[in-house]
């Protein structure tokens, strides 16, 4: 055939469309199918592999990879037909790859090649084995760490956030009040713990005290701040249209001091999560610090392992759920913080 009736049609060279099409079609697949290959490697190094450690918990972490592994199959099937399914899979895959690929690394320097010492390393078998034998004791153990916490954060903030209106607004309050937060509030709740137990009649009343100081201090002062940084004008404004000073501070003062109040209301959450152990450690019957140290008194880490999990769940939800409060509250700034 003459070069000049040579045509795309008749060689059948595909089009630029049908390459790049081609090309985004692997490039959406390879972060999909990435955890899925790590997962399988995992199964693999986990159940092929000689045991250095010994392990004699049933293999609870076995079939949970299986699980994982069968889940990630299911998802991608389905993303065929969800595409908001498969974007989001897409996005966190290589999140999904990196911790699939950590537990890797993980299991084999404790397990197969014992290269950190027992008990201190357990692998993520034998924490994982806690997790599920001690549910119900971590569980319970979670519910009395959220009574005290709620307890504790609901009445800092009820203390705090008065104190510092009244702060920002009575210059003569705040004559008085400032002395004292200036010589209690930097100091550690924690230091506090040696006159608690003497004053307080159980160890349950005396974490809520360190608590209710630990939360008190922050809010205070950042909803001090935020009053007296709201601008002039609004109150000018307010008063000539008849507002009264309640209206002034209920309507105006706070909703425009809530930026720094929410910033008080997140550094007390975090300081309260470690009065809350601090306290639980020492001297508090129950909860998830009475656990670690208990279970650290019996050398079984692999359950202090396992109650560290189930405090980064418990606490990363809270501050989900504050800063979803956050985004409800002040709408104008949605989503510009994104936890």
């Amino acid at each position: 055939m003459p070069n000049s009736m040579i045509t795309p049609s008749t060689i059948n060279v595909p089009s630029k469309q049908t390459v790049v099409s081609k090309s985004s079609y692997g490039a959406k697949w390879i972060p999909m199918l990435l955890p899925l290959i790590l997962t399988v490697l995992l199964l693999a190094e986990h159940t092929l592999l000689p045991n250095k450690q010994p392990f004699f918990q049933k293999p609870y972490f076995t079939w949970i990879i299986a699980l994982v592994s069968i889940l990630f199959i299911v998802v991608g099937f389905l993303g065929n037909y969800f595409p908001k399914l498969q974007s989001k899979f897409v996005t966190k895959a290589p999140l999904l790859a990196a911790f699939t690929g950590f537990l890797i690394v993980w299991d084999v320097v404790t397990l197969k090649l014992a290269l950190l010492p027992l008990p201190y390393f357990p692998s993520p078998g034998m924490v994982m084995a806690a997790l599920i034998n001690e549910w119900e004791t971590l569980g319970i153990s979670a519910l009395y760490s959220l009574r005290l916490l709620f307890i504790g954060y609901g009445l800092g903030a009820l203390l705090g956030l008065p104190t510092g209106v009244l702060m920002g607004w009575y210059p003569r309050f705040h004559y008085w009040v400032n002395p004292v937060l200036k010589m209690i509030g930097p100091i550690p709740a924690t230091a506090w713990i040696p006159i608690a137990m003497v004053a307080f009649p159980n160890s349950f009343s005396a974490s809520i005290f360190l608590l209710v100081l630990a939360c008190w201090f922050p809010i205070t002062v950042m909803t001090w701040s935020g009053i007296a940084n709201v601008n002039k004008a609004y109150y000018e404004v307010a008063r000539s249209l008849g507002a009264s000073e309640f209206y002034l501070i209920t309507r105006v003062a706070l909703p425009a001091a809530m930026p720094s109040i929410f910033v008080g209301l997140f550094m007390s959450m975090g300081v309260a999560f470690v009065t809350l152990i601090v306290g639980e450690m020492l001297g508090v019957k129950a909860g998830l610090g009475w656990f670690i140290t208990w279970a650290q008194g019996w050398a079984e880490f692999s359950k202090v392992y396992a109650a560290l999990i189930v405090m980064s769940i418990l606490f990363s939800s809270i501050i989900t759920v504050l800063f979803k409060v956050r985004d409800k509250v002040l709408v104008w700034q949605k989503g510009l913080i994104k936890w």
